[in-house]
């Protein structure tokens, strides 16, 4: 049965008693899965923003290795100790304690116990060995919740799908913890990397609900942006106002910055509405005479430029001031500049219809759908200007 899923303040009392209880001398009676357990519920006010616990978090360990230690050795046949061996491993314990306690007296499957102690010691290979095929679902929640976050760590890289239908059995086992927590932190990454724009938005919406208040929520919200903008999650114009609710939960600065990096990232794939939609918020969240500001305004003088705002889109490009922009953004402006020239210019008709004294007018609206060759050519003098400057970024 997994652990019930408690509110907020409970767990933040519960952690600060087990603190208590955990800086006393245990009784003698005390056995290691309830140690175990203390130090979890530590670990879950941590996950509900409990800097206190947070704090005193590796001092517990170091407390529950000593008493580990001490225990008589009778205590490690009961499967309960031998599986808090293995939680206690995968929650931060020291790899050298456990060597140091009598493995032939440890009851626990020895693929769990070798392969926590090899995750925790670096032996990834060896890990991923030892552990691929153990089912979450069939061992005790609390070993089980512990072991599919560990798997889900593993497999991130090599099996994605692999590590993401673990990552949802870590959290299906342990809600309301720490495990829980963090298997959302990981898997926001992994779906967004899938570009599975509806996972990625409930598993966002997931962790707002539950976890805001994290101690880890700084993480969270890095991988979230990480996600967001190096797929094309954000680069489909019919789903912009669900990305925008997402971004209204954090904070203004980190808003800010991520409509500009979605703004450049449109640009350069040729999403011009999205460009346009993101360049207007950040406006919108930017201070005058500030360098965003300045960006704000290149992204959206650009899409204006090279669709049906041409005059305007050119005057707004041109008011820019250079000396706010990074090296990059000036070599992007440049060449916006002149891919809007390039794109007005008018095609050459019959000879019979030319004059030699008066150019062919050009037209009042650019519209850029109405010719395949010219996007085309849009997107590659884009592409070139990424090669260009990427390895020139801040």
């Amino acid at each position: 049965m997994t652990r019930p899923l408690l509110r907020p303040a409970l767990l933040v009392a519960l952690s600060l008693m087990a603190t208590r209880a955990l800086a006393e001398a245990a009784p003698p009676s005390g056995e290691p899965f309830e140690i175990v357990r203390a130090l979890q519920a530590v670990q879950d006010g941590i996950a509900h923003g409990d800097t206190a616990a947070h704090g005193s978090h590796l001092a517990l360990i170091r407390q529950i290795g000593e008493k580990f230690l001490a225990a008589d050795p009778g205590v490690w046949s009961n499967p309960q100790n031998g599986q808090a061996v293995v939680i206690y491993l995968l929650s931060g314990g020291a790899p050298q304690i456990v060597r140091k306690l009598p493995r032939d007296k440890i009851n626990v499957d020895k693929a769990l116990f070798d392969g926590a102690l090899a995750y925790v010691e670096g032996r990834q290979d060896e890990a991923r060995d030892l552990l691929k095929d153990v089912k979450p679902r069939t061992i005790s929640s609390g070993m089980g919740g512990q072991v599919a976050l560990v798997q889900g760590a593993l497999f991130a890289r090599s099996e994605a799908s692999l590590a993401i239908e673990r990552l949802d059995d870590a959290r299906l086992l342990l809600p309301g913890t720490l495990v829980e927590e963090a298997a959302l932190r990981r898997e926001i990454l992994l779906v967004g990397q899938a570009e599975d724009f509806d996972k990625f938005e409930f598993l966002t919406l997931a962790y707002i609900r539950h976890y805001r208040n994290s101690v880890y929520a700084g993480d969270f919200w890095q991988r979230f942006s990480t996600g967001l903008t190096q797929s094309s999650l954000a680069l489909d114009d019919r789903r912009f106002a669900r990305i925008a609710a997402l971004l209204d939960q954090i904070d203004r600065a980190s808003r800010l910055k991520l409509y500009l990096v979605i703004a450049r990232g449109a640009l350069i794939r040729g999403k011009l509405a999205v460009v346009r939609l993101a360049g207007e918020r950040a406006l919108t969240l930017s201070a005058d005479a500030t360098a965003d500001r300045e960006r704000a305004h290149l992204y959206r003088g650009a899409s204006r430029a090279l669709t049906d705002e041409y005059d305007g889109g050119v005057a707004e490009l041109k008011a820019l001031d250079r000396s706010k922009l990074a090296e990059r953004d000036v070599l992007l402006l440049n060449a916006t500049l002149q891919l809007a020239l390039d794109v007005r210019k008018p095609v050459a008709g019959p000879a019979a219809v030319m004059s030699a004294d008066k150019p062919p007018p050009t037209p009042a609206r650019i519209d850029l759908a109405s010719s395949n060759a010219m996007l085309a050519r849009a997107r590659t003098q884009l592409d070139e200007l990424e090669l260009l400057t990427k390895d020139r970024r801040p």
